[in-house]
């Protein structure tokens, strides 16, 4: 695939499929590069949930004889970055960057997504939220921890029966938050079950909102309800619902915070022609990723993405950029960017259902774990750490750069559902 310089590029994967996205040589105009970063100053002019944006950075190195089987790794833990990156000596090498070591229980991308989110619940002086998610679902287990770190009540709503031992997301979840077991008829349809949950919590003298309700800049928020619910005068429970996933406008913003972090010169720079690589879920990370990207001027962004559910995706996509363009107007930033058109949807040439681990992956994470110290997992981050390997043995101009997002946890499930994989090992 051509690269152009001073461009980025992405390589997603999503429930495991792989996701393609690259940059054009278009870029955006000064005048309107510079006008975009004053609206991201503006944005991340905020209270943010992390203490820093920062997370280590580490160097893989590769060498291979015969596919991704035959690879070896080493981790350079103290890595060169900014300029020294073009002069490094290691040939075939990707960076990584460590979220997975953001937080002991809570993925990276979790964390990014509820970054901007946490100091509101504080703020507004939420009581209670309320949020669902799969069995083994690493979102309910961030939103359980983190909210109990500030003394908040969480309710996680979990689709499907209770497993008959609790383990990894699902452990966590219980253990730092009220989980409810929802049939799967009546978790189909999220918002109203949500919604209902939400009313029950708050009873009659309590209040409901959502979580794109409390963003600032959206003109339907009631602002006499908004300051009710930020004023000690009232008693009654303050109950906010996030999302499945926390697939919000708001959740863009850690990542916002984050591009902007790794585009300093003495990390990753502005002008160096780099290629990520992300694994994701639901997309929203990878679409926070793009749009942080263009709006700090850094590119014009293109995307290429292989899934197997089209339309969820680009359905998800287009509702997150009107959700943030709505609830976060820049006029500048829209009129110079062509939003619709920045995710291409293709389909990828070998689907894979989610939830089931293929033969050798666990023994693969086995051996990166021992060759480096790096926990990923069959899900998620395998996959991720598999484009990069392969990227950086057909591509030598571009620094290649892996979003670790975390997932240690979910191997626990795994290991109770796949049984025969782990006692293989």
């Amino acid at each position: 695939m051509k690269v152009v310089q001073r461009s980025t590029f992405f390589a997603v994967t999503t429930k495991s499929n792989l996701h393609h996205f690259h940059s054009s040589s278009q870029r955006v105009p000064i005048s309107s590069e510079h006008e975009s970063r004053e609206f991201v100053s503006r944005l991340l002019d905020r209270k943010w949930g992390l203490q820093s944006p920062a997370s280590p950075i580490q160097e893989i190195g590769v060498s291979s004889d015969k596919g991704i089987e035959k690879f070896s790794f080493s981790n350079n833990t103290r890595p060169h970055l900014g300029d020294e990156m073009l002069k490094r000596n290691q040939d075939s090498s990707f960076y990584i960057l460590r979220d997975d070591l953001l937080h002991p229980l809570v993925n990276g991308n979790k964390a990014r997504k509820l970054d901007a989110l946490l100091p509101l619940l504080e703020d507004y002086k939420f009581t209670d939220v309320v949020t669902c998610g799969g069995c083994q679902s690493a979102h309910t287990a961030a939103v359980a921890v983190s909210c109990a770190e500030r003394g908040l009540r969480s309710h996680l709503l979990l689709r499907g029966e209770q497993p008959e031992v609790l383990t990894g997301y699902n452990l966590v979840s219980t253990m730092y938050g009220n989980v409810q077991y929802v049939p799967r008829s009546r978790y189909a349809n999220r918002e109203e079950m949500l919604r209902t949950y939400a009313d029950l919590v708050a009873g009659e003298d309590g209040s409901v909102l959502w979580a794109k309700d409390i963003v600032e800049g959206l003109e339907a928020v009631d602002v006499a309800k908004m300051d009710d619910l930020s004023s000690s005068k009232n008693s009654g429970r303050k109950v906010l619902i996030v999302n499945e996933g926390a697939g919000d406008a708001l959740a863009l913003l850690g990542m916002f915070r984050l591009v902007q972090y790794l585009s300093q010169d003495h990390l990753l720079g502005k002008t160096k022609p780099v290629r990520f690589v992300v694994d994701a879920g639901t997309g929203t990370t990878t679409v926070g990723l793009g749009v942080a990207a263009m709006c700090l001027g850094l590119l014009r962004l293109p995307w290429e993405i292989n899934a197997d559910t089209l339309e969820n995706y680009k359905r998800h996509e287009d509702r997150l950029i009107t959700e943030f363009t709505r609830q976060f107007p820049a006029s500048v930033l829209c009129s110079g960017l062509d939003m619709n058109h920045m995710i291409k949807w293709v389909n990828r040439q070998h689907p894979r259902k989610f939830g089931k681990v293929l033969e050798g992956e666990v023994e693969m994470c086995q051996k990166i774990a021992q060759e480096t110290g790096v926990l990923v997992d069959p899900m998620y981050t395998l996959a991720a750490w598999e484009i990069a390997a392969e990227l950086v043995q057909d591509e030598k101009s571009s620094i290649v750069v892996m979003l670790h997002t975390g997932g240690a946890l979910g191997m626990f499930g795994l290991a109770q559902r796949y049984k025969p994989c782990f006692t293989r090992l």
